[in-house]
C-alpha cells in the first residue's frame, strides 16, 4: 500500500466554510516495454500520487446581554377634593428575541482517480529482462472542527402597577391597570459538519499484460495500488442562558380616601419564555472504494523457458472519527488545535414570574353603601425549554433538511435528524 506525504493546509473563518468539490484527476497513462532487442535490460518505474487535505475550522465567542423593560405604572393621585379620582394605565408589552446561528462546515471531496492506465510488456527479444514497477496512490484527509461559546443574558420586565391614590375626599377612587405581557424567545443553533467523500466520481481502469516475449526472457509487472481516506469531525459547544422574565400588574394602593367608592382592578400578567438549544451535529457519507473500476491482468503467448510475473497489491483503508463535546479532543491530526478549548456544557437558568397581586385598599371611608373592591387579573407563566444535539451519522440514506435554519449551505447533506431523534 502506498501512502503519500501529508500536506496540511489550514483554513480559519468565523462564519461558515463551504468547499464544494475537490476532485483528483489522473489523465490516461500508458506504460509500454515493447520490441526491445535480444539480451536487453528494460525497466520502467512510475509513481502516480494524489493527495488532498481539507481543513475547516470555526471558532465563535458570542455574548448577548439584553435588558428590556416596559412600564406604564407608578402614577399618583393624592389629596384631591370634590371629585372622582381615576387612574388607568395602558398595556405594557416586552418582546425579546435572540437568535444565534453559528459555525458550519460543508465539504464534498471526490477521491477517485479518473483516466485509464495500460501496462504492456510485449514483443521483446530472447533473454531480455523487462520490469515495470507502478505505484498508484490516493490519500484524502478531511478535518472539520467547530467551537462555540455562547452566553445569553436576558432581563425582560413588563409592569403596569405601582399606582397610588391616597387621601382623596368627596368622590369615587378608581385604579385600573392594563395587561402586562413579557415574551422571550432564545434560540442557539451551533456546530454542524457535513461531509461527503466520493461524490459519485468514477475511477479509471487498469490493464496489465505480458505477451509474446522471446525465449528465456524474464518479465515482471509489480503493481502497488493504495487508497487512504481519513475523516475527523469534532464539535465543542459551551452554551450559557440566563433568562429573568417578569410581568407585574399589582402593587397598587388606595388608602385613606373619604366619601366615595374605592375600586382597584388589575389586568392579566403573562410570561412566556422559550429556550431552544440545538448543538453539535456530524454527518458523513464515505464512498471511496473506487480506486479502480476495472482491473485486467493477463500473461499469454510468451516463449519457452520464460519467467513471467504480475504482482498486484491492492489496498483500501477508511478511517472515520466523529465526536461531540469530547473533552479530551483526541482526534487524528490534532483537531483540537484548530478550534478553541472550553467546557462542554449546556447551562440554562430561567426565572419567570407573573404577578397581579400585592394591591392595598386600606383605611377608606365607605361611600354610597359599597365596600372597597380589589379585583386582580390572571397570572400565567409558561416556560418551554428544549435541548437537542450530539448527533453523529455515518452513511447514506439520510434526509433531514434544516428548513428553519440557514447556515449558508445545502442542508440536504444533514438529513432529518429531528425525525431520527424522535424515533
Amino acid at each position: 500500500m502506498i501512502y503519500l506525504n501529508k500536506k496540511i493546509a489550514t483554513a480559519f473563518a468565523a462564519g461558515a466554510l463551504l468547499l464544494n468539490t475537490v476532485a483528483p484527476v489522473f489523465a490516461g497513462t500508458s506504460i509500454i516495454l515493447s520490441e526491445n532487442g535480444d539480451g536487453s535490460d528494460n525497466d520502467a518505474t512510475v509513481i502516480l500520487g494524489q493527495s488532498t487535505t481539507v481543513v475547516q475550522s470555526n471558532n465563535a465567542d458570542v455574548y448577548n446581554n439584553v435588558d428590556a423593560k416596559a412600564e406604564t405604572g407608578d402614577n399618583e393621585a393624592s389629596e384631591n377634593t370634590g371629585g372622582d379620582v381615576d387612574i388607568e394605565t395602558g398595556d405594557a408589552t416586552v418582546n425579546v428575541n435572540v437568535e444565534n446561528t453559528l459555525n458550519s462546515n460543508s465539504a464534498e471531496v471526490d477521491c477517485c482517480p479518473s483516466g485509464d492506465i495500460d501496462v504492456l510488456i510485449n514483443g521483446n527479444g530472447s533473454d531480455t529482462d523487462n520490469t515495470v514497477d507502478l505505484k498508484l496512490g490516493t490519500e484524502t484527509e478531511l478535518y472539520q472542527n467547530n467551537y462555540a461559546k455562547v452566553k445569553n443574558i436576558v432581563d425582560a420586565e413588563a409592569e403596569t402597577g405601582d399606582n397610588e391614590a391616597e387621601e382623596n375626599t368627596g368622590g369615587s377612587v378608581s385604579i385600573k391597570t392594563g395587561n402586562a405581557s413579557t415574551t422571550v424567545g432564545l434560540s442557539t443553533t451551533a456546530n454542524a459538519n457535513s461531509a461527503r467523500i466520493g461524490g459519485g466520481g468514477q475511477g479509471g481502469s487498469l490493464s496489465a499484460i505480458i505477451s509474446e516475449n522471446g525465449d528465456e526472457s524474464d518479465n515482471d509487472i509489480v503493481l502497488s495500488l493504495g487508497s487512504l481516506v481519513l475523516l475527523a469531525q469534532s464539535n465543542v459547544a459551551d452554551v450559557f442562558n440566563h433568562v429573568d422574565a417578569e410581568a407585574e400588574t399589582g402593587d397598587n394602593k388606595a388608602k385613606e380616601n373619604t366619601g366615595g367608592e374605592v375600586e382597584i382592578e388589575t389586568g392579566d400578567a403573562e410570561v412566556d419564555v422559550t429556550v431552544d438549544n440545538m448543538v453539535n451535529f456530524n454527518w458523513a457519507d464515505l464512498e471511496c472504494g473506487c480506486l479502480l473500476d476495472d482491473l485486467f491482468v493477463k500473461i499469454w503467448g510468451n516463449g519457452s523457458d520464460t519467467d513471467n510475473t504480475i504482482d498486484a497489491e491492492l489496498g483500501q483503508e477508511t478511517l472515520a472519527f466523529q465526536g461531540n463535546c469530547a473533552e479530551d479532543n483526541q482526534l487524528p491530526g490534532d483537531v483540537s488545535s484548530l478550534g478553541g478549548e472550553g467546557e462542554c456544557e449546556l447551562d440554562n437558568f430561567v426565572d419567570a414570574e407573573g404577578d397581579t397581586g400585592d394591591n392595598k385598599a386600606e383605611e377608606n371611608t365607605e361611600g354610597d353603601g359599597h365596600d372597597p373592591s380589589v379585583s386582580t387579573g390572571e397570572a400565567d407563566v409558561e416556560v418551554d425549554l428544549e435541548n437537542s444535539g450530539n448527533v453523529n451519522v455515518l452513511g447514506d440514506g439520510f434526509e433531514l433538511p434544516f428548513d428553519e435554519v440557514d447556515f449558508g449551505f445545502n442542508w440536504a447533506f444533514f438529513a432529518a435528524w429531528f425525525s431520527w431523534l424522535a424515533s
